[in-house]
């Protein structure tokens, strides 16, 4: 089966010398979360709106369920959804309102009465857009973007400004997208989003794919080291060093911290329990999307 996304070369330049993004391929394949993260102004947003049509790409080629979305628009726009980077409604609009406002402009569009029950808005039908909750208008947008029962749907940065508990119903309606059977492609600088939610993801800095993979897939190839931590005031530990797979052994204070690869804790765990040692706060650290990232381009999402 072909990919749903193609982009093989992709180059965008505003002006003379403005390179937004430089030489980006990839595919999406159909019925993944594929991921777009990197820190802002990385290029991600310039991309996806490349590959939406929104923008005319300098040099590459880009081909969306088959077709060239900037020449054949009209033919992929039931076939798209998105959910821009700054969406709005106007303040007074209802929520039944907008949901009909967009059915009406799409041809073969959704009921959008069944969107009110599936993402949880029939009680807001009739609120006002300025009065709904984060949680609440993403939903809206999510629907939205949806009315088309589109194959594939774009959502960028959906979840910056929510709080932590808007942020997980966000999470668990883009699962939800994805479990019906529609493709989705995540923009995103959030690392714990990406690591939850992506199939794969492509890590964008300075216009650049620079890596490509699972999430576990590049924690794995680029940062492979967990730690074994636990504490043992007093104790010499050095002999741990010993331990398969053991690459460092480090005290902080009353803290002993083993660096290593492959089952760690299980070997840790075991030498402790064969001196006599069985500390009650041993715990794993493991690698992350974000330790990754900056091993990968030298500053955090937020620089």
């Amino acid at each position: 089966m072909p990919p749903v996304i193609t982009v093989e070369h992709l180059r965008k330049v505003y002006g003379r010398h403005v390179v937004a993004v430089d030489d980006i391929s990839f595919a999406v394949e159909r019925g993944e979360i594929f991921g777009l993260l990197g820190s802002n102004g990385a290029g991600k947003t310039t991309t996806v709106e490349c590959v939406q049509g929104l923008r005319t790409p300098t040099a590459g080629t880009v081909r969306v369920l088959g077709e060239d979305p900037h020449a054949h628009a009209g033919a992929l726009r039931g076939r798209m959804g998105c959910q821009l980077q700054e969406s709005r409604l106007p303040d007074h609009m209802r929520v039944w309102e907008a949901l009909d406002l967009f059915a009406s402009l799409t041809p073969g569009a959704k009921d959008w009465r069944d969107l009110l029950e599936q993402w949880g808005l029939a009680e807001k039908r009739s609120a006002s857009f300025s009065s709904l909750s984060g949680g609440q208008r993403q939903r809206l947008f999510i629907a939205l973007a949806l009315v088309s029962d589109p194959e594939v749907v774009f959502l960028d940065e959906m979840t910056t400004g929510l709080d932590p508990a808007a942020r997980r119903i966000a999470w668990d309606l883009i699962e939800k997208i994805r479990d019906r059977g529609t493709t989705v492609v995540l923009v995103t600088h959030f690392m714990d989003e990406a690591e939850r939610l992506c199939d794969r993801v492509a890590v964008v800095d300075r216009g650049v794919i620079i890596a490509l993979d699972t999430p576990r897939g590049l924690v794995v190839r680029y940062d492979p080291l967990e730690q074994v931590v636990f504490s043992a005031p007093d104790q010499d530990v050095e002999w741990l060093m010993s331990v398969p797979g053991a690459r460092s052994v480090t005290r902080r204070g009353p803290r002993v911290i083993v660096e290593g690869t492959g089952p760690l804790v299980a070997y840790v765990g075991a030498a402790l329990v064969e001196r006599g040692l069985t500390p009650d706060d041993l715990r794993v650290i493991e690698p992350s999307l974000e330790d990754v990232f900056l091993q990968l381009t030298g500053h955090l999402v937020e620089d």
